[in-house]
């Protein structure tokens, strides 16, 4: 059983990961250590490489995005829930779009692997949630949906941010105008 402070150790670690690295990928290992309040022995320990701590930041994020699915279509329709949903994940994806760089092309399929069923996972429960309700086509598919959405964390990084319109435009796409 791993202890309680330990558990928060690398809590503080990826906390201070997240902040630093989405504010400047090239942030050091030593100052993500400083920023959370532990030593260096305690950072690598938890993450032994640079590569393995920005794999869990991605993994925690995803994992933070995935679990909000059941709460969102608690409060509101389906479709609505996606629409909150998928713009979560995009902000998450823009934030983290410029870590890529520092990545090996194993890490990223890494990332792709580890995220992928998750991901599809908690698309197909917002879409089979809004084919139930008839708010969405009947042929909607989870792959489709998560290609279609990729393109909007890199339209995202222009000057005119466009995802919300073209977000708007797969949405619609979506839906069954009833």
């Amino acid at each position: 059983m791993v202890r309680s402070d330990a558990r928060e150790n690398r809590a503080r670690i990826l906390a201070a990961a997240r902040e630093a690295l989405t504010a400047d990928g090239s942030t050091s290992m030593n100052q993500i250590a400083l920023r959370a309040g532990v030593g260096a022995g305690t950072l690598y320990r938890n993450f032994p490489t640079r590569e393995a701590l920005v794999l869990a930041v991605y993994q925690d994020e995803v994992t933070r995005i995935v679990g909000t699915v059941p709460g969102l279509l608690a409060k509101m329709p389906p479709l609505e829930a996606l629409r909150h949903w998928t713009t979560d994940l995009v902000e998450a994806m823009r934030r983290k779009h410029g870590l890529g760089d520092a990545l090996s092309p194993g890490a990223h399929q890494a990332i792709s692997e580890q995220s992928y069923g998750p991901v599809v996972a908690a698309i197909t429960e917002l879409l089979d949630a809004g084919k139930k309700d008839g708010s969405i086509r009947p042929d909607a598919d989870p792959g489709d949906f998560l290609q279609l959405t990729g393109a909007l964390w890199r339209a995202a990084s222009t000057p005119q941010d466009r995802a919300p319109h073209m977000l708007a435009l797969i949405l619609d796409g979506l839906g069954t105008h009833r």
